[in-house]
């Protein structure tokens, strides 16, 4: 769960042109408040020794609103959701039928769901990270950011904005952890800005479930 955690990640678009990646990152803050799109997520995890790296494909879909609600249904190959209400941070594994519930404020700090999800402008992603402008690649436009906190369990995350004149999408974000374990999330079918029900981010634990509270 703490993998998946790590990995938790928004996307959506921007309407506006921007010169790089930064100020895509800066542009899709200020005027993306919610979103909604598919997602597709690959783990490759470092090789050991005499063997393949391990590769994982995952596949769902999420929902977010600014500043700090978001949710996300991992669908395939296991079902998994982790939702944001504001105040709590929901993890529920429905193979193990387990819910693990942790003060957002606490643990959301430097990770790709505050990147992108939770801070209301780009000085306050500052304050938890180093950003700069990465060279384009692969047809995007690229934003690096670093955790200034060293204690964390995440060493870097890259953006990439798709960008064509008139619009500036989020096309992919790259997280590598201090395992040197390498997620890449890529999107489609991105809605931005849509209206999204009053009880979208709520979460109950299924009856039965097993809740741990940290």
């Amino acid at each position: 769960m703490k993998k998946l955690f790590a990995a938790v990640l928004i996307a959506a678009s921007a309407g506006a042109a921007c010169a790089d990646g930064l100020e895509s990152l800066e542009n899709f803050v200020k005027t993306v408040k919610s979103g909604r799109a598919d997602f597709t997520q690959v783990v490759t995890s470092p090789p050991k020794e005499g063997q393949a790296a391990r590769v994982k494909t995952s596949t769902g879909s999420f929902e977010f609103q600014r500043p700090s609600k978001f949710k996300f249904l991992y669908k395939k190959p296991f079902e998994q959701s982790i939702v944001a209400d504001g105040q709590t941070l929901w993890l529920y594994d429905v193979d193990l039928n387990q819910v693990t519930a942790r003060k957002q404020s606490a643990v959301l700090g430097s990770t790709p769901a505050a990147l992108i999800a939770a801070a209301p402008d780009l000085r306050a992603l500052q304050a938890d990270f180093t950003l700069q402008a990465a060279p384009d690649k692969d047809g995007l436009q690229w934003v690096s950011a670093t955790p200034k906190a060293k204690d964390g369990q995440l060493q870097t995350v890259r953006v990439g904005f798709k960008a064509d004149g008139k619009t500036t999408e989020l096309a992919a974000l790259e997280i590598l952890d201090s395992f040197g374990q390498r997620s890449v999330m890529t999107f489609a079918k991105v809605e931005v800005n849509p209206a999204l029900a009053a009880d979208s981010f709520q979460f109950k634990p299924p009856a039965g479930a097993d809740v741990v509270k940290q």
